[in-house]
């Protein structure tokens, strides 16, 4: 660690108080993109606040909620990092639920609970206080520094892909960084180098103009939801295996690198089983459990809806039926290809069944063996003592795929919250040692990218 690093250090720790009231203010905001409650507002704020960080900042309109956009470029030689983050959150409901009013953050043991404090508002405030404290001590920062806020990413991001393809030489970088999501439940920091994709969709049968009697017209008529079933049947074997032609063929397998690195990820099969209450993992049985979240694609029924469903019998025989459903993807996959496979089963074995392409995200993978690898890791060590665990991709999905395929840069999510941060749920929380952390991570993020040469 550098002396100038420690003296931001000695910053941080003397305003630990102020920056945490700054942020509870900020958090009281509200911002629900799915509700259009404050986003404008927020933006405002936001943008004015990178100004007196002595950053170019403009709120940027788009066809739906405004990006928050702001650059600071100190030294051409030095590298570009871009922080990302989004400033909408969740809606509150149940509002019931909360033990607290969600817009008035209230601290309870060790923890501010308010909507949007974990997910995203908090993290990307613990940024914008590292620029500041770098600033307060030395009066510049260490590297070149963009910072983009997004205002729809609880909804699904719809406008990001334009937005980064429209303005990509205004987002030159050489990396982007995401402090979103939780550590370890250890507590443990970690560094996520990928995510998984997603492709999800609909399957819908009709077979007749109405329901009928399963006496008078049973096996006369065809039955809807059977040939949801029957089709659903030729998808997936009960041992695990996607049967979808072609589906799985391009599948990259994992590396040397990302397979040393689920290894040294600690696990607790017996605790995760009785946590969920399974008494056994989903087929294929011998799939290793870092291998099922990381490496393979699934397929998932996310819903079945057709039919009776009240009290008691209705000797009803349906005609129609639909079944949602989710693929998670992993690189190479693409959306489109996906779907076409999907589309092209279908056609062979339900012709009469209709396909309903929905969403679709493009799933992303920075590789382990990165140059950037080093200073993150050493930034994490620097401000908490601690190696970090890493992630070569998680199982979830997020629009990373706009810095690694439209940008082409390294893209790494480092979480700053606290694993039980419950957000999207009532009691939404951040512990403010984690807080006070997530500033010194990102303060020494800035200072190790520093120290390269671009």
């Amino acid at each position: 660690m550098t002396e100038k690093l420690n003296q931001i250090f000695n910053h941080i720790d003397a305003n630990a108080d102020s920056f945490l009231a700054r942020m509870m203010e900020y958090v009281s905001h509200p911002s629900i993109s799915a509700q259009n409650v404050g986003i404008r507002e927020v933006a405002n704020l936001l943008v004015k606040q990178l100004g007196d960080l002595g950053m170019q900042a403009e709120l940027v309109e788009t066809d739906g909620h405004p990006f928050v956009l702001g650059r600071r470029d100190v030294d051409p030689a030095k590298p570009t990092v871009l922080l990302y983050g989004h400033y909408d959150v969740q809606p509150p409901e149940p509002l019931e639920a909360w033990l607290s009013p969600p817009f008035e953050p209230t601290i309870r043991d060790g923890k501010v609970f308010a909507r949007g404090v974990g997910d995203n508002k908090g993290q990307h405030f613990a940024q914008l206080l590292a620029i500041e404290s770098h600033l307060a001590v030395t009066g510049t920062l260490p590297c070149n520094v963009v910072f983009l806020l997004e205002g729809e990413e609880e909804i699904g991001s719809p406008q990001i892909a334009s937005f980064v393809e429209t303005h990509a030489d205004r987002l030159d970088a050489d990396l982007v960084v995401t402090s979103d999501g939780p550590l370890h439940e250890s507590g443990a920091p970690v560094i996520v180098c990928g995510v998984r994709g997603m492709a999800s969709f609909e399957l819908r049968s009709k077979t007749a103009k109405r329901d009928t009697h399963s006496g008078n017209f049973g096996g006369v008529m065809p039955n809807a939801i059977w040939k949801l079933v029957d089709l659903l049947s030729t998808m997936k074997t009960p041992e695990g295996q996607i049967t979808v032609e072609g589906l799985t063929e391009p599948v990259i397998p994992p590396t040397n690198l990302e397979r040393a690195a689920t290894e040294r990820l600690p696990l607790d099969i017996d605790a995760i089983k009785a946590e969920l209450g399974l008494a056994e993992f989903d087929a294929p049985t011998d799939r290793a459990y870092w291998d099922r979240l990381m490496f393979h694609p699934t397929l998932t029924i996310n819903g079945f809806h057709g039919g009776y469903g009240g009290k008691g019998s209705k000797t009803v025989l349906p005609c129609e039926a639909f079944v949602k459903c989710d693929i998670r993807l992993v690189e190479p996959l693409t959306p489109e290809y996906v779907f076409d496979r999907i589309r092209a089963h279908v056609e062979k074995h339900a012709p009469d069944v209709e396909f309903v392409p929905l969403n679709g995200m493009l799933p992303s993978k920075t590789p382990m063996d990165s140059p950037y690898m080093v200073p993150l890791r050493d930034a994490i060590f620097d401000a908490r003592g601690v190696e970090p665990l890493v992630y070569p991709t998680v199982g979830g999905s997020l629009p990373d795929y706009v810095f690694t395929k439209v940008l082409g840069k390294p893209a790494f999510v480092i979480p700053y919250a606290n694993a039980d941060e419950a957000n999207h749920a009532p009691n939404e929380n951040l512990e403010i040692v984690r807080f006070i952390d997530g500033i010194r991570t990102g303060a020494a993020l800035l200072e190790n990218l520093g120290s390269l040469e671009k």
